[in-house]
């Protein structure tokens, strides 16, 4: 039976991450939210209350800002949800920053830096 529903949630979770992603994308208007947002993922609670919702912000004027904007925009991106998503509930997003992408360039730089120096020893 926990198989069942981890699949359920795998499934809400992707669906939700698609909509959001579409949703930030193309409907959100708020001036504040700059830059390129990905949706990496998204965990709703086992009751479906409350889903985090971690974003990846690049070439953004100001993250924080940006963040903000989305915090602020929550209720109108959480009714277009409700819109495009048929289930009973739609829980309330919370936004987290995901550096994960920023983390990821930052190491392939630091490999990049490194590697010719290696291959000059062989």
């Amino acid at each position: 039976m926990a198989d069942k529903n981890s699949a359920r949630f795998g499934r809400i979770n992707e669906e939700y991450r698609k909509e959001l992603s579409y949703i930030i994308d193309q409907k959100l208007k708020n001036p504040n939210v700059t830059g390129l947002i990905s949706v990496t993922k998204v965990k709703v609670t086992t009751d479906l209350k409350y889903a985090k919702v971690y974003v990846s912000i690049l070439n953004s004027k100001n993250v924080k800002n940006t963040l903000a904007g989305l915090k602020k925009s929550s209720g109108f991106i959480r009714s277009e949800l409700a819109k495009r998503v048929n289930l009973r509930n739609t829980p309330e997003l919370i936004f987290e920053l995901d550096d994960s992408i920023e983390y990821g360039f930052k190491i392939d730089s630091i490999l990049k830096d490194i590697m010719p120096k290696n291959s000059k020893d062989n």
